[in-house]
């Protein structure tokens, strides 16, 4: 069916804050994915599927058409060097800070600042448009630990109420984007099945709106 639309999510946070949103769209997920072990979800709707991926793949899944349509935050969108997804809906979900964190006291390393975090691309972009250059060192988890031991000067992560930066005896130091969950859609599909396409963007867009949202 060319009118079919694949929805690519990841599952946690994202997709509860995106369920009644689908909702107002009039999407009910058929299985729940923290109990299903199935990867594509039915929905109430046969022509609307699920695909439940990591959080880091969806732009991939959308812009190699995997996927009609997905939701991604922000920092994965900068991240992602492809450049065949539209961004037509910030969803005002999942809200929080990229920032560069580091000691209360600071630190003047005599070698280039090392800078930890799994933001390889998003870091070296922030600081190559300051003319700085600084070593990057790619991480998956656990980015305070990195300057307690001496791996890093500085991290660069997500905060939301700075109480895991406190604990680690860390202090946000610089901000580099407002972070929030946005609707993506691949180019093609915008072209081949413009009128679903347009009509699911713009129920979520009443969605958010209703929600208080942009």
């Amino acid at each position: 069916m060319t009118d079919t639309l694949t929805i690519a999510l990841s599952k946690g946070r994202i997709f509860k804050d995106t369920l009644p949103l689908l909702a107002h769209a009039g999407i009910h997920p058929v299985d729940d994915p923290e109990t299903s072990r199935k990867l594509i979800l039915d929905t109430n709707l046969p022509e609307v599927k699920l695909v439940i991926i990591r959080a880091a793949d969806v732009p991939t899944y959308v812009e190699y058409g995997a996927a009609d349509l997905g939701v991604a935050g922000k920092d994965v969108l900068m991240e992602h060097d492809g450049d065949g997804l539209y961004e037509p809906l910030d969803l005002d979900i999942a809200r929080c800070r990229m920032m560069v964190a580091g000691p209360r006291e600071g630190r003047a390393p005599r070698r280039r600042l090392r800078i930890a975090t799994k933001y390889v691309n998003t870091t070296r972009r922030y600081y190559a448009a300051r003319g700085e250059q600084v070593e990057v060192i790619k991480l998956y988890g656990s980015m305070e630990l990195a300057p307690l031991v001496g791996l890093a000067d500085l991290i660069v992560d997500l905060v939301d109420t700075g109480n895991t930066l406190k604990a680690n005896g860390l202090v946000p130091l610089e901000h580099i984007a407002d972070i929030s969950s946005r609707l993506v859609v691949n180019k093609a599909s915008m072209k081949m099945k413009h009128a679903r396409v347009k009509a699911f963007i713009q129920r979520l867009a009443e969605a958010v709106a209703a929600a208080g949202g942009k």
